[in-house]
């Protein structure tokens, strides 16, 4: 019998990659492959882009070469949105055998089985993004306590820094019916927490077939998926990854106030508090929508988390642009910031737009507004002090102790004792950690006398 060839996965970016890297793993295990950590020596190295950012460009490049250095002979393939902006330039890194686009990954193992090593210059199947229009359903199953499961893929906005709609395509949608299945079928593989991903999640809803430029009217919407969802009885919670302002409806907050299985966390973006660079963005909303719905959420989940995305040094952000940013994210009821600094993406509106902002001082403003966010999160985590939560336990660098996150998404370190990973456990806030990362808890008294 002969020894079956290894392979291994690394992702870089969201945590929609990471739902199907695993689909990828799954093609490869179910045609005779042995996956291996991306650590160890292995036949193919499958590398998952992103390209939000410069940065996840050149850690793509870093990687390739980790992966020669450890397996020389190793082949070596790249897919993800970074391969479908810039195949042919990934195709010169040395080492690189085979760049697959947006509509090729999922066929990986036809390409892969007739792939010799690459001299010189690696194969590219990347065909025009404006092909794509099949939604191809995955979801991540290594963490035996969370799973990030895709329910929508490509974007129709015109967002004039991004480049999603270029490397993944038109907006598309998984059915109820599938969705539904794969998260019973998570629940039978033992994750206990379930978070819905997509590049654009409130616009789920859209078929993949365009009939004569026209795309079929919405079999469902996102708040539909939502209802159907929270009857699964399987699973004990859902978590909604990212949902744009102007598509997270009273609708939907409303019902996740009331729900049993969806938890009091929302993760909005919001890029500027600046209407004058919300419309140079072309952004669907301005600031005063955004606040509503803030207002919205804290209405009906007093204790709800709320997670902002903001990017600083936007073309045309001058210094009062960016303090009327500041002053609007310190008003908000918000509990912690995902900040990014502007990086120019090749063919986007905002490449060649006046007023570039130099790259120290967008520096300056990204750690203010991470100043803030930790202001902001430690200011949360103390609001919380003294409560009870219910809590999933993960596991910590210290066997001594257990990690994990409330239903509002406080991250608590617990004493392990008689606990376990993947375990949810009703535990009392004790005090915050001194470096603010975690809250110090203990089981509740209820639950001590259970144990």
């Amino acid at each position: 019998m002969s020894t079956p060839r290894t392979v291994a996965f690394h992702t870089l970016g969201c945590k929609l990659n990471y739902s199907e890297t695993s689909a990828l793993a799954h093609l490869f295990e179910s045609n005779g492959y042995l996956p291996v950590k991306f650590e160890e020596e292995a036949d193919i190295y499958v590398l998952n882009t992103c390209s939000v950012t410069e940065q996840a460009d050149r850690e793509c490049r870093k990687i390739v070469r980790q992966a020669m250095r450890r397996s020389p002979e190793a082949f070596i393939v790249v897919t993800g949105c970074y391969a479908q902006l810039k195949p042919v330039e990934i195709a010169e890194i040395p080492g690189v055998d085979l760049v697959l686009g947006a509509g090729e990954k999922f066929r990986i193992i036809e390409y892969i089985d007739d792939l010799s090593k690459a001299q010189g210059k690696g194969m590219v199947r990347a065909g025009d993004v404006r092909d794509v229009n099949t939604f191809n359903a995955s979801f991540s199953f290594g963490d035996r306590t969370r799973s990030f499961l895709k329910v929508q893929d490509g974007c129709d906005y015109k967002c004039s820094f991004c480049t999603i709609p270029q490397a993944r395509g038109a907006s598309r949608s998984d059915s109820v019916a599938n969705v539904l299945e794969n998260a019973r079928k998570i629940a039978r593989m033992g994750s206990k927490e379930i978070v819905l991903t997509g590049v654009n999640l409130g616009d789920f809803g859209n078929g993949t077939e365009v009939i004569e430029g026209v795309r079929p009217r919405k079999e469902a919407l996102f708040a539909d998926l939502v209802v159907e969802l929270d009857q699964i009885e399987e699973v004990s919670r859902f978590r909604i990854s990212s949902i744009e302002p102007n598509l997270l409806t009273d609708e939907i907050i409303a019902f996740v106030a009331g729900s049993k299985r969806f938890m009091p966390h929302f993760h909005i973006p919001l890029q500027s508090g600046n209407n004058k660079q919300l419309r140079e963005m072309r952004r669907r909303y301005l600031r005063e929508l955004y606040a509503e719905r803030v207002v919205s959420i804290k209405k009906h989940m007093p204790e709800a988390c709320i997670g902002c995305d903001v990017i600083v040094g936007f073309p045309g952000e001058t210094e009062a642009d960016f303090l009327e940013t500041y002053a609007f994210l310190q008003s908000l009821d918000v509990s912690y910031l995902h900040v990014f600094t502007y990086s120019e993406r090749a063919n986007t509106p905002a490449a060649d737009m006046q007023g570039v902002v130099d790259v120290e001082e967008r520096r300056r403003r990204n750690q203010a507004l991470r100043g803030l966010s930790e202001m902001k999160r430690r200011a949360f985590y103390r609001e919380h002090l003294g409560t009870s939560r219910q809590v999933l336990l993960e596991p910590h660098r210290d066997p001594a102790l257990l990690n994990g996150f409330t239903d509002n998404y406080i991250k608590v370190e617990i004493p392990a004792s008689d606990l376990a990973v993947n375990e949810l456990c009703w535990v009392n806030l004790e005090a915050l950690q001194p470096d603010g990362e975690a809250v110090k808890a203990k089981m509740t008294a209820e639950m001590l006398s259970t144990t």
